[in-house]
């Protein structure tokens, strides 16, 4: 599938849409890299905030349109509470990052990278009642890990409905995308313990060092549609593309965009606290149009659009 401009996604003109508040220590460096879902007529966003000594908390706003702010809170709804996630060197990364949001039933789930500045990062879940969530009592569980120690593993959704009755989780080992398939979402007995490989970089291509999820996936009549990062090797540039996966068996890759559908482009996608970067952790879609909401060069929130149709089109074309 070739790539035309109109299976591009379409930045909105009051991008950056969240940046760096520097009267809120908590927000003051960075605000990048949220999470989205569409609830009670509003785009609630849970962004990654980073404080001025690297401390990542998760900011709040919402979006009637999807598209401008409405409302930013002042406080954070989410930070580091568990060992696992609490700053163990002065100055350095540590704390909450990346959340990505999951509706199964009448709870969201939360999936975020943990980090306390020493070890390899891992990936924690919470979950939070959906009318608690919506009445902001920020009530959330006990964040577990479930992701093994000393591993690499992050960029970690849970799809929304199970999969031959079990809940799949999608997540990164290394420079792959893997799955694996729980019995229940009960994470004190059961956590990811293997890597069911479901594609990787493509060698001398824009996607060649490393691929991750951006959000939970989109199911379709023509199959799951997942969008994906990557990391190109000679130039280092954050792109996204997306592939169709089989709804049945999401393991299963049917097709993939040949060329990247989002790129760095803008001057704050391409400087900022890590250089040519969009990295979306947020999907919602509202009327067939898909809205990404993205972080631009680690530093900034921006949303893009696309047409689902013209996407989903372009990749059952080659089917």
């Amino acid at each position: 599938m070739k790539t035309k401009y109109r299976w591009r996604f379409r930045r909105l003109e009051n991008n950056p849409i969240i940046v760096p508040n520097p009267n809120h220590r908590w927000e003051s460096k960075a605000t990048f890299n949220p999470g989205a879902i569409d609830l009670g007529g509003k785009v609630h966003i849970l962004y990654r905030a980073l404080s001025d000594d690297n401390t990542s908390t998760i900011g709040y706003a919402t979006s009637i349109d999807g598209i401008a702010i409405t409302e930013r809170l002042d406080e954070p709804i989410y930070t580091p509470r568990e060992d696992f996630e609490t700053k163990k060197i002065e100055g350095a990364n540590s704390g909450c990052e990346d959340p990505r949001l999951t509706k199964i039933g009448n709870n969201l789930y939360m999936c975020y990278t943990a980090f306390d500045g020493i070890g390899p990062p891992r990936v924690a879940v919470t979950s939070i009642k959906e009318q608690d969530f919506l009445s902001r009592y920020w009530k959330w569980k006990k964040p577990e890990l479930i992701t093994p120690k000393g591993v690499d593993d992050k960029d970690t959704c849970i799809l929304p409905e199970k999969i031959g009755g079990k809940y799949m989780i999608l997540h990164r080992i290394g420079t792959d995308i893997c799955g694996d398939f729980l019995r229940s979402l009960d994470f004190k007995t059961e956590t990811v313990n293997k890597c069911i490989r479901i594609f990787g970089p493509r060698v001398g291509m824009w996607d060649s060092e490393k691929v991750g999820i951006t959000a939970s996936p989109i199911r379709t009549k023509q199959g799951w549609v997942l969008l994906y990062h990557a990391v190109s090797k000679g130039h280092h540039t954050y792109r996204v593309g997306a592939v169709l996966l089989d709804l049945k068996d999401p393991t299963t890759v049917l097709s993939r965009s040949a060329d990247p559908i989002f790129e760095p482009e803008e001057l704050y996608e391409k400087e900022g606290i890590v250089r040519n970067v969009v990295f979306p952790c947020g999907i919602v879609v509202r009327d067939n149009l898909l809205y990404i909401y993205y972080g631009g060069a680690d530093k900034v929130t921006g949303v893009a659009t696309m047409e689902l149709d013209i996407l989903v089109g372009a990749l059952a074309s080659i089917l």
